[in-house]
Formats: structure tokens, sequence, C-alpha cells
């Protein structure tokens, strides 16, 4: 079962969605061509809703912006936190897929 961890999210997630966001694990190459902005916008997200991927989608299998979907679709149950924080997530996805940088 996949862990949501630091280290694989991207600029999401977490996705976002997060994040996101986030959240999205990163290919390498893909990795590699994230800005330090969006970056640490990403890792702030993800420590934002941690406890509601925890809780609400620790099955959800990392990347193409399954995990931030997993918690919209659980937003009536997401932290206050996290719940604030998802338009900022979506923004974030947006911002990695215009730049090429979201993961499949």
């Amino acid at each position: 079962m996949p862990r949501f961890s630091v280290p694989s999210i991207p600029a999401l997630a977490l996705a976002g969605s997060a994040f996101v966001l986030a959240a999205y694990p990163v290919a390498c190459s893909a990795q590699a061509q994230l800005s330090p902005q969006m970056r640490g916008e990403a890792m702030t997200l993800m420590q934002i809703c941690r406890s509601d991927y925890d809780r609400l989608c620790a099955g959800v299998q990392p990347g193409g912006g399954r995990i931030l979907a997993c918690l919209h679709e659980h937003s009536h149950q997401l932290s206050a936190a996290c719940g604030q924080a998802m338009p900022r997530a979506d923004a974030l996805r947006n911002s990695a897929a215009a730049a090429g940088t979201l993961p499949k």
C-alpha cells in the first residue's frame, strides 16, 4: 500500500492535491523541473493535509491527481485547515500541469 511521504509529493498534492495535493508523486525528471517555490508550497500543503490523507485516502495510488481528487471527494470530512488549503492545492496543481510537471 503506498504511503504519503513528503519526498514523494510533487508540487500539488495535495494535490494537492496537494496535495496535494496534491498530492503528487513526481518522477525524478519532473521533480527537477519544479521551482523551489512550487516545491515549498507543496510541502506546506502536504503538512496541512497529512492527517486527512492518512484518515481518508491512504489507499489511493499516488499520481495523476488521484490524491487531490480523493480529498475533494471527502471535502465534507476534511479538517478545517485542509479544507481551507484546497483552493491553494488546486491552483498549485494547475500550475504544475501548465508547467508540464504534473505526473501521470
